[in-house]
């Protein structure tokens, strides 16, 4: 925390292309929504009100989140990731988590018309289904559990967006992703249409190094302090009603450490 105030620059990795969560706006040129909110709180709690003025953003692929984490802002890396992570235990032994401040679940992009309606009947089609590589996303589909994945031709690429682009070129019959991610890209498309129930839980949290104890805990005291003054609800009206519920829900209650 020190060395951050010190720096007077809160340097953060986030996706530019995840429409509603962290994108960046043409018109406007910067980057803004959701996890891009959640940062601009943490500055504040850091620098004061004008806080979001001393953030310096990189923006990252989902492969290159941990490793700039591991690398820290000394060595061309960051002090923290906002980036529609999920909180799971390989990802543990790598990096430090917040607490969980967003809760998720796993869905399918397809082509409005194409006749798939869940992620069974890409598989029963062995239809080619893509996800970003170093996702939860496509590692789920690797894994097979169950077998049920077993049909599915996995393409995988560097970002979600990329998967968008697949299936407008028909390279994938669909795409797979958080349901969050999923709706910012069918309102980039008004051609797809996400479909099928969330076959995963997707607990997002944000990233720190694995030895800033400091800065978790400091993190997690702003979080906490967003859930009860109105300030996550007041995000989640601002980026999420519409495109992905009808209104406003209670923020995740508070979660510490690693799952059992």
């Amino acid at each position: 925390m020190a060395a951050i105030r010190d720096r007077g620059r809160l340097i953060v990795g986030v996706s530019a292309d995840t429409l509603l969560f962290g994108a960046r706006n043409p018109a406007k040129n910067d980057i803004e929504g959701f996890d891009i909110d959640m940062l601009k709180e943490v500055a504040k709690a850091i620098f004061g009100p004008d806080g979001e003025s001393h953030i310096t953003y990189k923006v990252i692929t989902y492969a290159d989140r941990l490793p700039n984490l591991e690398a820290g802002p000394d060595n061309g890396g960051v002090d923290i990731v906002a980036h529609t992570m999920t909180i799971n235990c390989d990802r543990w032994l790598r990096i430090a988590f917040s607490s969980t401040y967003f809760d998720a679940g796993q869905r399918v992009l397809v082509k409005k018309g194409s006749g798939f309606e869940s992620i069974d009947d890409l598989n029963a089609a062995s239809a080619t289904v893509c996800a970003p590589e170093g996702s939860t996303n496509i590692e789920l589909l690797r894994r097979n559990e169950d077998n049920r994945f077993g049909q599915l031709v996995v393409l995988a690429k560097p970002d979600v967006t990329d998967c968008l682009v697949a299936m407008q070129q028909g390279q994938a019959d669909g795409a797979t992703g958080d349901d969050t991610v999923l709706a910012g890209l069918a309102a980039q498309d008004p051609n797809t249409e996400v479909v099928g129930d969330k076959f995963t839980d997707e607990p997002y949290g944000l990233g720190m190094g694995k030895d800033k104890i400091d800065f978790v805990k400091f993190v997690n005291s702003v979080i906490e302090e967003m859930r009860t003054d109105g300030r996550w609800k007041d995000i989640y009206a601002k980026w999420l009603v519409g495109p992905l519920t009808d209104n406003v829900i209670d923020p995740p209650p508070a979660v510490y450490g690693r799952e059992p």
